[in-house]
């Protein structure tokens, strides 16, 4: 078994790097399409689990589940739960049991915390996920390390910037997809796709650009990551 599972970070971004609308948001911003989201679909029903931040559940309160009845099908065909594992992560345990997160989904839901905050989380969402401890200060490797022993071999990344800067500057992406939408958000209040930090990749190491495919009116950019990438 590998130590961790095959792990394909994915985003939608502004052609300026921005993740959406500065908070508290005026409107929700569309940065894909109805082509990308079914692609995106795809790629989530290939996957044995998907990972967002606290900070995701919490302002985008997302459902993370295989909308396709035909994929599904194909997944409980193998055995398999309709969609994949949801997993998060949270240091100070402010979430909402009653958000789409736990409550829709037949898969199971991983909360990983840190140590401190373990019995809180078990008593405020112990009845609708497994509460694991993360250690202090939660680190994506232990997490990723835990995932591969509970049979995860391929994980999607959706985010949001910090989980996404947190797993490449960790050198633990094998895989980044990046979709850019044809327009600017021109606020540096709002949400970016990584914050600083210090990455693998950079002008004397570059990233392998391996796919560029237009979707409709967004961009696909996919780049291999590491060694691993087309092997999962």
């Amino acid at each position: 078994m590998l130590d961790r599972p095959y792990t394909l970070l994915s985003c939608a971004l502004s052609i300026d790097g921005y993740l959406g609308s500065p908070r508290p948001r005026p409107r929700r911003l569309e940065l894909s399409n109805d082509a990308d989201f079914d692609r995106v679909d795809a790629v989530r029903a290939s996957c044995d689990a998907i990972l967002v931040g606290a900070g995701t559940v919490r302002n985008d309160n997302p459902r993370l589940l295989v909308r396709s009845p035909e994929r599904r099908d194909e997944r409980t065909g193998r055995g398999l739960a309709p969609s994949p594992i949801k997993v998060t992560l949270t240091e100070r345990v402010e979430l909402d049991a009653c958000a789409d997160f736990f409550t829709t989904g037949e898969a199971e839901k991983l909360v990983y915390v840190a140590s401190p905050r373990v019995d809180d989380a078990q008593s405020r969402l112990g009845p609708v996920a497994t509460v694991v401890d993360g250690g202090q200060p939660i680190e994506m490797r232990t997490i990723s390390e835990d995932l591969a022993t509970r049979g995860v071999e391929r994980l999607m990344v959706e985010g949001g910037g910090q989980v996404h800067t947190q797993f490449l500057t960790d050198n633990l992406a094998d895989e980044l997809q990046l979709v850019v939408a044809p327009f600017f958000v021109g606020d540096s209040r709002a949400p970016r796709f990584v914050s600083d930090g210090r990455f693998p990749w950079n002008p004397d190491r570059r990233a392998t650009l391996a796919e560029v495919r237009q979707i409709g009116d967004v961009v696909l950019l996919r780049y291999a990551l590491s060694s691993r990438f087309g092997s999962d």
